[in-house]
């Protein structure tokens, strides 16, 4: 199974660059977009089921801002687009996909703000999907004892969570140690998720691989790769023997950020 996962910056924006022919030629089972920047009332027609998948939206209530969806080829169970976190779920920032084998979480997580005026905002945010994920069987109204592959949910877990986890994860940590994205109250947060047994994907299959996700677009900073990996594929600890290869795809132009791929 291949999941690829992009903040497109715009679903349109992207669309006009030819989006359509890179979805057809990428050959995933699922694709996950943040960012779309789209009320479905203007989404183009040929997006809103693109040959060969299924499309499940969820735009956020402002015009023109964050909102997700999800591209797949098999049908799920269930689709759920809200955490519990009424400024949050009004930004469609998360679609949750279950599949029965898996559940897929595609995730559009705050930036903070370049002041880091919205820091605490993003912090709370993190508080609710902890708890999220934490209770994902009664979110399914499932027994333990019904569900396929053991007492605990496999779960995928993709998308822009807006933080750069380690020095690694950025071209210039020591200029960036407090700023947004790097400071250390954002840091813990992805570490919090480690700890609950997820597994980062690309950094499990490659540790000392120093490539980004995000490039600013002043500077120069893509030709020169001063970029983050900001976007992340985790998986769960009972996923992690299945993980076969993750992948940063830089070579995917039409955004700011470029896909990431994971296959398991």
């Amino acid at each position: 199974m291949k999941i690829i996962s992009w903040n497109v910056n715009g679903l349109r924006a992207v669309h006009k660059k030819g989006f359509l022919e890179w979805l057809q030629k990428s050959k995933a089972d699922i694709v996950c977009l943040q960012e779309i920047k789209a009320q479905m009332d203007k989404v183009p027609a040929e997006l809103l089921n693109p040959a060969g998948y299924l499309a499940f939206y969820n735009p956020a209530a402002r015009p023109g801002y964050s909102g997700t969806v999800v591209f797949t080829k098999q049908r799920p169970l269930k689709v759920i687009t809200k955490i519990g976190f009424e400024q949050f779920d009004n930004e469609g920032r998360m679609l949750c996909l279950d599949f029965s084998d898996f559940i897929l979480i595609n995730l559009y997580l705050p930036h903070g703000g370049r002041s880091k005026e919205n820091l605490g905002y993003k912090l709370e945010v993190y508080k609710y999907l902890f708890k999220y994920l934490k209770n994902l069987d009664s979110r399914w109204n499932l027994p333990r004892t019904a569900i396929r592959g053991g007492n605990d949910r496999r779960v995928v877990l993709v998308g822009d969570f807006n933080i750069a986890h380690e020095e690694i994860d950025l071209a210039r940590p020591k200029e960036n140690q407090n700023n947004i994205m790097f400071t250390p109250e954002e840091r813990l947060q992805i570490e919090k998720l480690v700890k609950m047994g997820f597994t980062d994907t690309f950094r499990q299959l490659h540790p000392s691989d120093k490539k980004y996700t995000w490039w600013p677009y002043f500077a120069n900073a893509r030709a020169r790769d001063l970029g983050w990996r900001i976007d992340y594929a985790f998986v769960s600890k009972n996923l992690a023997p299945k993980l076969k290869r993750a992948e940063i795809l830089t070579a995917v132009a039409g955004s700011d950020h470029c896909p990431i791929k994971v296959e398991i």
